[in-house]
């Protein structure tokens, strides 16, 4: 009799998904192993004693030594943030994640799955940012795997799965962002580096939810302009400063001008027009806004000689 297979799963296991479908984890039917193995134990002792006696039914000590053999199979043992995937003839029954000495069909294979948490660092990697230039970026990433049925069956091999997805995100997270904040961009790299992390964050686990994993935490670990522009942004962000640094000066000298033109002349200990009003604002913005120290020149004669 050949059984049919209807359209949405598997006419054997109602509890399979559709074939490209995603698994989803759980327990499979596992009994304690230490009633098994004493059990085991009694078997085989029962069968010697019949077999030394010689009274008792040829078969049951053969079949006693059967039974008990067949249930060594099936012993498994279980260490803590571990868990075993059992599958019985191609059939996903379940998993073991509850640390004990367990006992499951003996005919089931097993595969260890690792539950403890892992990190994983990118290898540096050149990426253009959002401004067009090469930048050469690397990450860190702590995951774990919270589904073992998704790790095992969705995808080929989780442990290599996270790195490709980790580089492939990071290469489009950089893409969003520039690499620094020159006044054009809102975000940066530099600049904005925790929403960088959750952003990269949020954008692995949307990748890695197929195979079960959970990334804990992602940062970024190496962060610089490539070779071949490193020293022309080096000088570019040295000409920032420097236009950043004179602007606050010329801010700060144009208010201590303002404030000491004005308080002499509401002292009444001179009087100015404003041609000198603006000789000595010109004055005090020279020495404020120098590189060197001013050299004072005392004036013997009249203020306008």
């Amino acid at each position: 009799m050949i059984s049919r297979t209807s359209p949405t799963g598997n006419a054997h296991d109602p509890q399979a998904p559709p074939p490209g479908h995603a698994h989803q984890e759980r327990p499979a039917p596992v009994i304690p192993g230490t009633p098994i193995i004493l059990g085991q134990i009694a078997a085989y002792a029962l069968a010697t004693v019949l077999e030394f006696a010689g009274n008792g039914a040829p078969g049951l000590g053969v079949l006693l030594y059967v039974i008990g053999s067949l249930g060594w199979g099936g012993l498994l043992v279980v260490q803590p943030n571990q868990a075993q995937v059992v599958i019985l003839f191609g059939r996903y029954l379940g998993s073991v994640t509850e640390p004990g000495f367990w006992c499951c069909n003996p005919f089931t294979k097993r595969r260890k799955v690792s539950l403890r948490v892992r990190s994983f660092q990118t290898e540096t990697i050149k990426v253009n940012d959002a401004a067009g230039n090469p930048i050469e970026i690397a990450a860190v990433v702590v995951w774990r795997v919270t589904d073992t049925a998704k790790a095992v069956f969705d995808v080929d091999d989780y442990e290599q799965f996270v790195p490709v997805q980790s580089e492939t995100a990071l290469r489009q997270l950089a893409g969003r962002y520039a690499y620094d904040d020159r006044g054009q961009e809102p975000r940066s790299l530099r600049g904005d580096t925790e929403e960088v992390h959750e952003k990269l964050q949020a954008e692995l686990q949307s990748r890695l939810d197929m195979a079960g994993i959970e990334v804990l935490e992602t940062r970024l670990t190496h962060l610089a302009y490539a070779s071949e522009i490193a020293a022309l942004m080096l000088r570019r962000q040295q000409a920032d400063a420097i236009i950043a640094a004179r602007r606050a000066i010329a801010a700060g000298a144009t208010g201590l001008a303002q404030m000491a033109v004005s308080q002499l002349e509401a002292s009444d200990l001179v009087e100015l027009d404003p041609e000198r009003k603006a000789a000595m604002a010109s004055n005090l913005l020279v020495a404020l806004c120098s590189d060197r120290p001013p050299r004072p020149v005392i004036n013997t004669a009249s203020l306008y000689t």
